[in-house]
This record gives C-alpha cells, structure tokens and sequence, in this order.
C-alpha cells in the first residue's frame, strides 16, 4: 500500500502522444474546414476541396464508367490519386506552418517525444486523406448502381476492395511522408506547397503516360488473371516498392527531424 502510493506517475505511452498529435492536427483541420477557409486557409481548401474530390470521383468518373468502375482494374489508378491530391494540399502546412504562425517553439518544448511529434503529424494527414478516399468509394458505389439500376447490385469483388484499401492507405503514407520530409525543410508554407504541386502534378501525369509508353500488353495482362481479376504478381509488386518507398520516407524524416536544428531555422 505504501510503496503503491510512493509509485512515480506513469509516463504517457508513445500510442497515446502520437495520438494527442493527431487529435490537434485533425481538430484544427475541422476548425479550418468549418471556418469556411476555401483558399488560403489553414489546412488548403477545408470543406470545399473535400467536396470537390468527392463529386470528381465519388460521382462523376463513376456515372461515366458505368458498371465498369467495380470491375476494371484500371480504377486502381484513379483511386491512388485521391490521398496524393487530399493530402498534398494539407501536409506542406505540418511544420512549415507551425514556423510561420510562431508555433514551433512552443509544440518543441513540450514533453513530447521527436517520434510522437512526427508520427502524430504523419498520422493525420493519412487519416484525412485515407478518410476522404474510403468516403469518396463509398458515394461511388452509390452512384454506380443508380447509373446501373437494373443490373442488380453492383460492388467490388473482395479481391478488388482489398487491394483498393491497402494501396491507398500505403499511397496515403507515401504522400504524408514526402510533405512532411518537405514541410521539415521548407522556410515558409508557399515553398513547401509550390514543391509538393510540382512533385504531385509529375506524379499523376507521370503515372498515366509512364503507364501508356510501356511496352506491355495490358489488356493480356489483366486478362491473364484468373477469373478475370487482379493480375496478382503486378499488384504485390507495386505493394513492395510502396512499403519500400514509405519506409524509407519515414527514416529520412526521423533523421532531418531534430529540434535543435527546428528551433534555430
């Protein structure tokens, strides 16, 4: 009993700092995006932009696929672009902004850990951004099946769900990764969003010419999967080189992230 009250008050877990990170983060975003800040606001274009995405491809790109947007893999595609453009538009703002509002020195010198300070921000945006995507799949679903009313109930296969989820969410982590890596090292918030708009617009049209210009048959490829699915071997490969990728992001960022070096730039 004694030495019970004697007992020195437990330190709080790294799961719970990281998540008092993210709880700040995410508060301030809804803040942002309830205070009607479309342009130049805190986290980019608050609600405006989170509803922009959703009718783009929550409604528009699915009423003009058709049936075919639960069943062609070419939606993979489209759907990695979600998280990429949600959260470069919020992630440029983690630490940059912070130094701009005066807020840095302040967040550096509470008792939370480097780890919790960075996993926490890292968090947030893929939870925002992952958020949106899963949001954005559902009201596709939605707006497949009115466009498609009378072919019965139209869905992704399993298969297909699965690979859509783990991809964003490893997407989403990529994403967070590089803007916050950039955020870490930009002077002001204009410089980190100007290199993440030029890395994201490389990225996507990269991604749909890069893909065009290969000397691979995709129709054989797909068509080669069985029962007409996922080409299994392509998809486990793009998952390696995410995870690869995101790791690799998330220890370049632990290094650069040192709060000696934060407080003097």
């Amino acid at each position: 009993m004694t030495a019970a009250l004697h007992e020195a008050p437990r330190r709080p877990s790294l799961a719970a700092d990281v998540w008092t990170i993210m709880w700040k983060e995410l508060q301030e975003m809804r803040q942002a995006g309830a205070g009607g800040r479309f342009g130049g606001g805190r986290f980019g274009g608050g609600l405006g932009q989170v509803a922009l995405y959703l009718v783009v491809f929550g409604v528009v790109l699915p009423y003009n696929f058709g049936g075919e947007w639960v069943t062609s893999p070419a939606t993979l595609l489209f759907w990695s672009w979600v998280p990429i453009l949600m959260i470069t538009a919020i992630v440029a703002q983690s630490f940059a902004g912070e130094r701009e509002r005066h807020t840095l020195e302040s967040l550096l010198a509470t008792r939370l850990s480097d780890r919790a300070i960075l996993w926490g921000k890292i968090g947030a945006a893929v939870a925002y951004g992952w958020g949106v995507t899963i949001g954005a799949l559902v009201v596709s679903l939605i707006t497949t099946n009115i466009r498609s009313r009378g072919e019965g109930l139209l869905l992704y296969s399993p298969e297909m769900a699965l690979t859509i989820l783990v991809l964003t969410l490893l997407v989403s982590l990529l994403a967070a990764g590089a803007g916050v890596l950039v955020s870490l090292r930009a002077s002001t918030v204009r410089q980190a969003q100007q290199t993440m708009s030029i890395a994201t617009m490389v990225l996507v049209f990269g991604s749909v010419y890069g893909l065009q210009s290969l000397p691979i048959d995709w129709d054989a490829l797909v068509g080669s999967a069985p029962d007409g699915g996922l080409p299994t071997g392509a998809v486990l490969a793009v998952t390696g080189l995410l995870v690869a990728a995101d790791a690799v992001l998330l220890v370049l960022a632990q290094v650069r992230f040192q709060r000696a070096r934060l407080i003097l730039d």
